[in-house]
């Protein structure tokens, strides 16, 4: 069964769900064809995911040097009368940031934009 459409919109990153969005307002009919995730590879990979690591990496590097900003840093932890640093997860900015603004995303698409078709299987 053939569906006819007025504007298909590859990619549901900043550039496409924007565009399905307010291209649906003015009365159009609007598929979105995503390879991945909703929000694309800026989103859950790309642009967010790396500037949150960006920055764990420049806290760490401002910590590593915090004699230079008169800070005291004394290993041992709390005990010690110092602070410890754990660095075990890959991104701890901001923690379920991603998750948040995709369902930010997914609010402001339209019920008919909210499961994309895959653009592996169309």
């Amino acid at each position: 069964m053939a569906t006819n459409y007025d504007l298909i919109v590859l990619g549901s990153g900043p550039g496409g769900y924007p565009t399905a969005i307010r291209a649906s307002q003015l009365g159009m009919k609007v598929a979105i064809v995503e390879k991945e995730s909703l929000g694309g590879i800026c989103l859950n990979w790309g642009c967010i995911p790396t500037k949150a690591l960006l920055k764990s990496a420049q806290v760490f590097e401002y910590i590593k040097h915090a004699k230079d900003y008169g800070i005291n840093i004394q290993e041992g932890g709390y005990e010690g009368g110092g602070a410890m640093v754990y660095y075990d997860v890959p991104v701890p900015f901001a923690p379920g940031l991603e998750s948040k603004i995709l369902a930010s995303v997914q609010s402001l698409l339209p019920e008919a934009f909210r499961n994309p078709f895959d653009a592996q299987k169309t």
